[in-house]
C-alpha cells in the first residue's frame, strides 16, 4: 500500500484519509497486515464520537467501511453476500450496510447538469422539482416532465465523484494484491480477481449511459411480454453522468396495504417476479443484479416493473446448464452431484474429498423433504464451500445474492412462497429448449464448423513448418527424467557414428586405389587405419 502511495502521488491524499479512518475505528488487523502506520505525515484521525469498546470488530469494520464512502460501501455490500468467504457475524453485520446518504444541495448539482444538458434544465422540461426523490452514494434522482408531457426521472451522478472512485480502486487493487502475496491462507480466494470484477462494477453503474444500455437490453429480452414492463430511456437528453427516463408508477412490494386497496394479486405478482428473474438468469444469461423492494414495483393488471439497472449479472451458456444441474442435484438429494459441481465451479485442484463428500450429504439431508427457502440454502451452499476452503466465482455469486434478495421479496408478496416450485415450468421449458432437436442440432453445427475451421487452417500450418524446417528453424524442448544418462549415450552415438564413418571413407578409397596404384605404403597405412577404427567400434559397443 505504501509503494503505491509513492508511486502514484496523487493518491497520497486519500490514502491518508483511508488510514486515518481505519486506525480511528480500531480497524487494527487489516491496517497492521497492509503496514499503514509507517505512512509518513499521517493525518491522524481524531477518536470517533462512539466508545470502541463497546463495538465488535465487524462492526467497527461497518462502521469504518461507511466513513469511507462509495467504493468502500460497494465492497462491504459485496463481501456481505459472500458466505463462501466470511463467517455469518460479518456478512451479517456488513448486510446492514446503506446505500443512503444525505443528499448533495441543489447548487451543487445545478451547474454539473446545466453543462451535460447544454442548457438550464428549466429549459429542457416544463417541469423540474429541485427536491430529490432519492439520493445514493452514485447518484441523486430527481421527477421531471418533458415539453412533450411524459413524466420522467432525471438521474445525476454526484459531482466530483470519479476521482475519488478511481483512487480508491487503484488502493484496493494494490491492497488485494499484497493480500494474496502476503496472506497465503486467503490466495486461493482470488482476491486481485475479485477487486478486478468489483472495480469493473463500480465503472460500469458510474456510467449512467451504460444503465441506460443495461435497461433496453433486458427491455429486449421480454419484447413480447407485457406483464413485466421496463422504464424508456429518453436518449437525447442521457449521457455518462445523467440518465432520464420515464417515471414508473408502481407500488413497491412491501407495501401490502397499497397493494390490497389497488386490488392487485400478490401470489401472481410474485410468480410473474420470479419468472422474470429466472428468465434472464437461465435462459438468457444477463439478469437484474439487486431487485432489492426498492427496485422492483407492482403495477395495474398484476405488473411487475424493473428500474435502477445500474449493476447487470452475465452467465455464459456453461455456467447456466451448471446452475440447472445444481438445482437438480438439490431436488434430488444428490449429494455426489452436489459436490461434483461445487469442484467444477471453485476448480479446486487438492481438496479434501472425504470431508467434502460428507458436508456434502449433510447439505441435502438438511434440506430434503420441507419447502425450500432458497436464502437459507444459497447461504447454507456458500457456507459449506468457506468451511471447505473453497471460494465462488464472482458470476456466480452475483447469481446467489441476486436470487436471495429476489427470494426475500417475493416471500413479502406471498409468505408462502417457495422459489424451487416456482422455478418449475421455467427449468422444464429451459431444459427441454436446451436438448430439443433444434438446440442439439446448433451444437453439431457449432462442432463441425469449429472442426472445419481447424482442417483449413492445418496446411497453413504444414507450410509454415516445412519453410521453417528448411531454414532450420524448428525448435524443439523436450524434458525427460534421466537427461544425463540419455545425454552420454548420444554422446557415445555419435563417437561410433564418427568413427564409423571415418573406417568407412578409407574403406570405399582403399581397394580402388590398391587396384589403381598398388602402392604397398598406401596399403599398409590403409589397413592399419582400417584395423583400428573397427577395433575402436567394438570396444564402444563392448562398453554400451
Amino acid at each position: 500500500m505504501l509503494k503505491t502511495a509513492i508511486v502514484a502521488a496523487r493518491d497520497r491524499q486519500r490514502l491518508q484519509e483511508i488510514a486515518g479512518i481505519l486506525i480511528g475505528f480500531g480497524v487494527n488487523k487489516v491496517v497492521d497486515r497492509l503496514g499503514l502506520r509507517a505512512i509518513p505525515r499521517l493525518a491522524w484521525r481524531s477518536a470517533p464520537a462512539v466508545d470502541l469498546t463497546r463495538l465488535s470488530q465487524p462492526e467497527r469494520l461497518r462502521r469504518a467501511i461507511e466513513a469511507l464512502g462509495p467504493t468502500f460501501v460497494k465492497l462491504g455490500q459485496v463481501l456481505a453476500s459472500r458466505a463462501d468467504l466470511l463467517a455469518p457475524q460479518w456478512t451479517e453485520e456488513l448486510g446492514k450496510l446503506h446505500d443512503k446518504v444525505a443528499p448533495l444541495p441543489w447548487d451543487v448539482i445545478r451547474p454539473q447538469l446545466e453543462a451535460d444538458l447544454g442548457a438550464p434544465p428549466t429549459e429542457i422540461f416544463s417541469e423540474f422539482d429541485t427536491d430529490p426523490i432519492a439520493s445514493a452514494s452514485i447518484a441523486q434522482v430527481y421527477r421531471a416532465r418533458l415539453e412533450t408531457g411524459e413524466e420522467v426521472i432525471v438521474k445525476v451522478r454526484r459531482p466530483g465523484l470519479q476521482k475519488i472512485i478511481e483512487a480508491d480502486l487503484r488502493l484496493l487493487s494494490h491492497a488485494s494484491r499484497i493480500v494474496e502475496t502476503e496472506w497465503p491462507e486467503m490466495a486461493r480466494y482470488r482476491p486481485t480477481e475479485q477487486m478486478r470484477h468489483i472495480a469493473n462494477g463500480l465503472r460500469e453503474e458510474l456510467d449512467l449511459a451504460n444503465e441506460g444500455r443495461n435497461c433496453e437490453m433486458l427491455a429486449a429480452l421480454f419484447a413480447d411480454r407485457d406483464d413485466v414492463v421496463f422504464p424508456k430511456v429518453f436518449w437525447e437528453y442521457t449521457s455518462e453522468r445523467v440518465l432520464v427516463q420515464e417515471f414508473v408508477h408502481g407500488i413497491p412490494p412491501t407495501d401490502t396495504k397499497r397493494l390490497e386497496e389497488a386490488g392487485l394479486d400478490r401470489k401472481v405478482l410474485a410468480q410473474r417476479g420470479v419468472d422474470a428473474f429466472l428468465q434472464m438468469a437461465l435462459i438468457e444469461g444477463l439478469f437484474h443484479a439487486d431487485p432489492h423492494p426498492g427496485n422492483l414495483l407492482a403495477m395495474s393488471g398484476n405488473r411487475i416493473a424493473f428500474i435502477d439497472f445500474g449493476i447487470v449479472g452475465r452467465l455464459s451458456q456453461r455456467r447456466r446448464s451448471q446452475l440447472l444441474v445444481l438445482i437438480g442435484a438439490m431436488l434430488q438429494e444428490d449429494a455426489d452431484g452436489l459436490m461434483a459441481v461445487l469442484l467444477d465451479w471453485t476448480g479446486a485442484s487438492n481438496p479434501d474429498l472425504t470431508r467434502l463428500e460428507a458436508a456434502s450429504q449433510a447439505f441435502v439431508t438438511r434440506h430434503n423433504g420441507a419447502t425450500l427457502n432458497l436464502g437459507l440454502v444459497l447461504t447454507d451452499f456458500m457456507t459449506m464451500a468457506r468451511e471447505n476452503d473453497l471460494a465462488m466465482p464472482t458470476d456466480l455469486a452475483i447469481l446467489f445474492k441476486g436470487l436471495v434478495t429476489a427470494d426475500g421479496v417475493m416471500r413479502q408478496l406471498d409468505p408462502a412462497f417457495d422459489l424451487f416450485a416456482a422455478a418449475g415450468p421455467t427449468v422444464t421449458r429451459h431444459m427441454r429448449a436446451q436438448f430439443s432437436v433444434k438446440d442439439l442440432k446448433g451444437r453439431f453445427q457449432g462442432l463441425a464448423t469449429g472442426l472445419y475451421g481447424a482442417a483449413s487452417e492445418l496446411p497453413t500450418l504444414i507450410h509454415l513448418m516445412l519453410v521453417r524446417l528448411k531454414q532450420g528453424r524448428v525448435t524443439v524442448e523436450i524434458e525427460l527424467k534421466g537427461m544425463d544418462k540419455l545425454t552420454r549415450g548420444i554422446e557415445r552415438a555419435a563417437a561410433r557414428v564418427a568413427v564409423g564413418l571415418v573406417v568407412a571413407a578409407f574403406a570405399t578409397q582403399l581397394a580402388p586405389r590398391l587396384m589403381e596404384h598398388g602402392t604397398p605404403a598406401f596399403a599398409t597405412i590403409g589397413i592399419l587405419v582400417l584395423t583400428i577404427g573397427i577395433g575402436w567400434i567394438l570396444l564402444l559397443a563392448r562398453n554400451r
